[in-house]
């Protein structure tokens, strides 16, 4: 299957930070070809978890998907970029917005937004109770 060109290429997010970068594999791709949408919003948990993580030091738990929208396909050989900032830290919460860039391996460098998403982590002691996130200066403002 050939892959699909750029729509509208992208220029990528100079206020967030790569976190993640991954190439799915035929293994990954439903009915139609195209890469399953789960499997895009795994890497995306795992990719937004990255920056709340190095906050909370220490277990976190995802409590909301606050928005997800699938913009553009993705397919076989993509090569994914998860760009992550944390938008809000609350008493025991850390909310990160995370932006998906796909790139064709053949053609790399030309980027095309394919998925955005906001999601919300809460941080855990040793007994799975969230606990109480320390702000880091200069960070989000707590709300």
């Amino acid at each position: 299957m050939s892959p699909l060109p750029p729509p509208n290429p992208s220029e990528l997010p100079a206020d967030k930070e790569l976190v993640l970068k991954v190439i799915p594999m035929p293994a990954d791709v439903n009915q139609a070809g195209d890469i399953f949408g789960g499997w895009v919003m795994a890497q995306v948990d795992l990719a937004g978890s990255i920056l709340p993580a190095r906050v909370a030091r220490g277990r976190l738990a995802t409590v909301a998907v606050n928005e997800f929208v699938f913009k553009q396909p993705v397919r076989v050989g993509d090569i994914l970029s998860f760009f992550s900032k944390i938008s809000r830290i609350g008493r025991t919460s850390i909310t990160v917005e995370i932006e998906v860039y796909s790139e064709h391996f053949a053609d790399q460098g030309i980027y095309r937004k394919v998925t955005e998403a906001r999601l919300t982590y809460v941080a855990l002691d040793e007994n799975g109770q969230p606990r109480t996130v320390e702000r880091p200066a200069g960070g989000p403002a707590r709300s």
